[in-house]
């Protein structure tokens, strides 16, 4: 029995495959309005900085960025210097990127690090990657140090179903873990990342969230790139929480198919997932985008971008195909078109034109998301 076929979908995932091979799309039933000041008001933007990014739990990114033990890479993306690492167990941790003897940034750039030890380049202390002080040259100049008290400043986090969460504050990751098993059911934790990119993308981060929590604009906004794919496919979401959960498919390819056959429901429906706060995942049948939000500015989102792939290339050809995907993705679908379209849309509520942005029966997704910002704020 090979890997996928061993893997079990969760009753919601199952749910939503037979709501979908019963051609039942889901919808609203009424228009709804959201006041186009959220997109572009700067202390709005204040407030969701600080009581929801600031506080709750987030993705930061995908187990496959930390493939093996002894692995750091560096994260500047939330506007604080941090450090993910894999330990020689296999931990995970996340670490503010600063050397506990003068406050200087201990690696530089944003490339994976594959080493036992981290070692700051000015006065060479080095730290084991769960963060212990593991040598402090001419130690004799330092008496009476402690060690133990010196070890990289640790956030909250935790690695499930592929992904890791931090946060700044002391927090619970109960979300996380009650995700895992829909994540799990795709094995999200053995895909290989075949590769990653950062867009800086000039609109609010919820207009590029809105973008992923409806179907209205695939067929017209990507008609020169995956539209097609998605004609005529029947949609149906639910919510897991705060979180949001979706499935697209053609009813016909699934009528007669066993809905316990996993792998093959995998093969013909599209699962997406976003996670409060700024989180998109995307499940195609033979492939999955994750994309992490990080607001700069009331305006501006920087958006990485991590493709994950089942197993690593292993030809040419292979190569060949999962190319041609990432630049269709990355650079047409989500670059070109999806967060071309938050910028101007930016750009135009910006202009203060229209009071209030209209949500179709389509769109009631955007709606809930929403309404789970209020909450957050209130």
């Amino acid at each position: 029995m090979d890997m996928q076929s061993s893997r079990r979908p969760t009753s919601g995932q199952i749910a939503l495959a037979e709501v979908v091979a019963r051609g039942e799309s889901m919808h609203g039933d009424r228009i709804t309005t959201i006041p186009a000041s959220v997109y572009t008001d700067a202390g709005r933007y204040a407030a969701e900085a600080a009581d929801i990014f600031a506080r709750m739990p987030q993705v930061i990114a995908p187990s496959a960025l930390l493939p093996r033990a002894n692995i750091a890479v560096p994260h500047d993306g939330f506007g604080i210097p941090l450090l993910l690492t894999r330990d020689r167990d296999g931990t995970v941790h996340v670490f503010y990127n600063v050397c506990r003897h003068r406050g200087t940034r201990l690696v530089e750039g944003a490339e994976p690090q594959c080493a036992p030890r981290l070692v700051c380049p000015y006065h060479a202390w080095a730290y084991a990657l769960d963060g212990r002080l593991a040598g402090v040259p001419r130690g004799d100049s330092f008496p009476g140090l402690d060690k133990d008290g010196f070890g990289l400043r640790e956030l909250p986090s935790v690695e499930a179903g592929g992904l890791i969460w931090f946060a700044r504050d002391a927090a619970e990751f109960g979300d996380a873990r009650a995700l895992a098993p829909e994540f799990d059911a795709f094995g999200l934790a053995d895909h290989h990342l075949y590769r990653r990119n950062v867009h800086d993308v000039a609109a609010n981060w919820k207009l590029i969230m809105d973008a992923f929590l409806e179907g209205y604009h695939v067929q017209r906004l990507h008609a020169p790139t995956i539209g097609k794919f998605f004609a005529d496919g029947v949609t149906a979401g639910d919510a897991i929480g705060r979180h949001q959960r979706s499935a697209v498919g053609r009813a016909e390819h699934l009528a007669a198919i066993d809905p316990e056959d996993w792998p093959s429901l995998r093969s013909r429906i599209t699962f997406a997932y976003q996670l409060f706060p700024g989180t998109v995942v995307v499940v195609s049948p033979d492939y999955v985008n994750l994309m992490v939000l990080m607001p700069q500015a009331v305006d501006r989102t920087l958006v990485e971008d991590f493709m994950l792939i089942p197993t690593p290339p292993a030809s040419p050809e292979e190569e060949a195909h999962w190319a041609k995907s990432w630049t269709l993705l990355d650079q047409g679908v989500f670059g070109g078109e999806d967060f071309r379209a938050a910028a101007l849309g930016q750009q135009g509520l910006a202009s203060g034109s229209i009071e209030l942005v209209t949500l179709g029966t389509l769109e009631t997704g955007i709606r809930l998301f929403h309404d789970e910002i209020e909450k957050a704020l209130a």
